[in-house]
């Protein structure tokens, strides 16, 4: 007999047993008999009711948690169900960590421990769920850290790891090789393309312990201004509409958007201008 079937032998309004004692009998978790699977229409509804708020209420502090503003609409969340971590839904974020944690991950050194000063010293790549009308597509990228230049990015309607070999091979012939690639633990970094394109490159690999996201913030922080600045901003309907909206955002990001930590460069000026400076020394 499974889980869901000892639950359903639950009885609630039992007054001899309580349903503490009613589920330790049935070897079952006490939690688990409130919980309500997350449903792919639940899961869209939450994603642009979130993208909405985004833009509706600005005066909610991005950081901060959207529960609050959700329950003044009138709609039923939790804190886990509202607050955003690369667009998708506490529920589902928790999913995706459980399936792309592998058991035995290839962990080198971790970058964030290095003094990072020049550019293809130190890439890092992340992907990040973008809402669009009938669900979401993924978006990777490849960024350097020094200069927090999106150098390469793409979008997928699948989380196949070839689309994030190919930004990656797309990267290394547009502005050659990194010495180190930074990332999370991710089934798409530690399978066996990505490692292997790694490996014949020569770069050395540096992934994230499991749970540190402040060990790519960088790129966690480019996912933010996106969203906010580009797709949130528009309601997606097709993956043409969102290429375009993307790449006029990483453009607007690259090419306009000074960074303080780069004495108010844009990340194209600190990267070429540091390139230039290496060639000319």
């Amino acid at each position: 007999m499974g889980p869901s079937e000892r639950r359903e032998m639950i009885r609630k309004e039992n007054n001899k047993l309580s349903l503490t004692r009613q589920c330790k009998l049935l070897k079952i978790n006490r939690s688990s008999i409130c919980y309500t699977p997350l449903t792919r229409q639940r899961l869209i509804y939450c994603m642009r009711s979130t993208g909405y708020l985004q833009v509706s209420v600005p005066w909610q502090p991005p950081d901060c948690s959207l529960s609050s503003p959700i329950r003044v609409l009138g709609w039923a969340s939790s804190r886990s169900s509202s607050d955003e971590h690369h667009g998708v839904p506490g529920d589902l974020q928790r999913a995706k960590h459980q399936q792309e944690t592998p058991t035995t991950p290839h962990l080198s050194t971790p970058a964030e421990r290095l003094a990072i000063t020049r550019p293809n010293q130190v890439w890092c790549s992340d992907i990040a769920y973008i809402p669009v009308k009938r669900g979401f597509l993924y978006l990777v990228a490849i960024m350097g850290w020094a200069t927090r230049k999106v150098l390469t990015w793409r979008l997928s309607n699948t989380l196949d790891a070839s689309f994030c070999v190919e930004a990656l091979e797309e990267a290394i012939a547009r502005y050659g090789k990194p010495e180190i690639m930074n990332t999370d633990q991710g089934s798409q970094y530690t399978g066996a393309g990505w490692i292997t394109t790694l490996a014949k490159a020569n770069i050395k690999i540096s992934m994230d312990g499991r749970g540190r996201y402040l060990g790519n913030i960088f790129i966690e922080r480019l996912w933010r201004s996106l969203k906010q600045e580009a797709v949130y901003l528009h309601e997606i309907t097709d993956g043409f509409q969102a290429k375009r909206i993307i790449d006029n955002g990483s453009g607007f990001y690259n090419s306009e958007r000074p960074h303080t930590a780069l004495d108010k460069q844009t990340p194209n000026t600190a990267y070429f201008g540091q390139a230039e400076r290496r060639k000319a020394a």
